[in-house]
């Protein structure tokens, strides 16, 4: 069934993800804050532009959010042109951007007091997941509501699904961007000690990657690894900032993140080098430097 769709956010994730809900046959609607962006999604898409957030949403029964942080999230849906001035009743809004528990938990109870529905709905994937459209998206809100958007959500995911109420998608991103940090660190350490060590890595990671060493990590980032090119995902600043969210995370719930800690100083000196707007998998950058 055709739907009204508003996507609110262009950058290297929700630029392709609109065009996934575009191409499955849906009305869409693009906002962006640096216009020329939208002008340039619909060079390549079929939808219309608004200029600005509440405009997009004014008479949408989808809306996506896919932005920067908790301050960016406010902006579009609390602020002065944002969707809450025209969401309809009944609409569901799906927020992509990855951003706090503490936010996703405020926009539900404001989406309860206000007659529409919620899910907060970060992907994972990186740049590649989204052009592909095949992302893993983990979603908190209510059954009824994710019932009704999983179909449009499913234009460009590979995996979705509801665990359980609201914020809860937000912090099984944690979850993901904790275990990824951890994963990356062992991997170029890894990768460091097998050339330092004299080894042809191509050929050890050839085997090991088939054994019990194996992750998606290793399969898709050792060769740029060790070819010292990191222009392939996910930045180091975006990184930065989802580990902090990680990190605040655990302190409300008395939990201990020691690894999680040092790879987040171990990013702080990748940005130090330079490398703000690398891939994640840049790590192995301070050991080889």
């Amino acid at each position: 069934m055709t739907c009204n769709v508003a996507f609110i956010g262009l950058g290297v994730m929700g630029y392709p993800m609109a065009g996934y809900i575009s191409k499955a046959g849906h009305n869409v609607t693009v906002f962006n804050r640096t216009a020329s962006k939208a002008d340039k999604w619909l060079t390549e898409y079929n939808g219309l532009k608004a200029d600005t957030p509440a405009k997009a949403a004014a008479g949408a029964d989808y809306i996506f959010t896919c932005v920067g942080n908790d301050n960016d999230l406010r902006e579009v849906t609390f602020g002065e042109t944002g969707i809450f001035k025209t969401i309809k009743k009944g609409a569901i809004y799906i927020d992509n951007t990855t951003a706090s528990a503490t936010i996703a938990r405020e926009i539900y109870a404001y989406s309860k007091e206000k007659g529409f529905g919620f899910l907060d709905a970060p992907v994972s994937g990186g740049q590649a997941g989204a052009e592909n459209g095949t992302l893993t998206v983990m979603i908190g809100g209510d059954q009824e509501n994710y019932d009704k958007a999983k179909d449009v959500i499913d234009c460009y995911a590979k995996k979705m699904k509801l665990l359980g109420k609201a914020g809860n998608g937000q912090l099984a991103k944690m979850v993901n961007q904790i275990c990824i940090g951890g994963l990356v660190q062992g991997l170029s350490e890894a990768i460091n000690f097998g050339m330092n060590a004299g080894l042809n890595m191509e050929d050890v990671i050839e085997v090991i990657s088939k054994g019990a060493a194996q992750s998606w990590q290793m399969e898709n980032r050792y060769k740029t690894m060790i070819d010292d090119k990191f222009e392939f995902g996910f930045a180091v600043d975006w990184m930065r900032k989802d580990l902090k969210i990680a990190l605040e995370e655990a302190k409300k719930n008395n939990s201990l993140l020691p690894v999680t800690e040092i790879v987040d100083k171990y990013y702080e000196e990748v940005q130090k080098l330079g490398g703000n707007r690398w891939d994640t998998s840049s790590l192995i950058k301070r050991l080889r430097k």
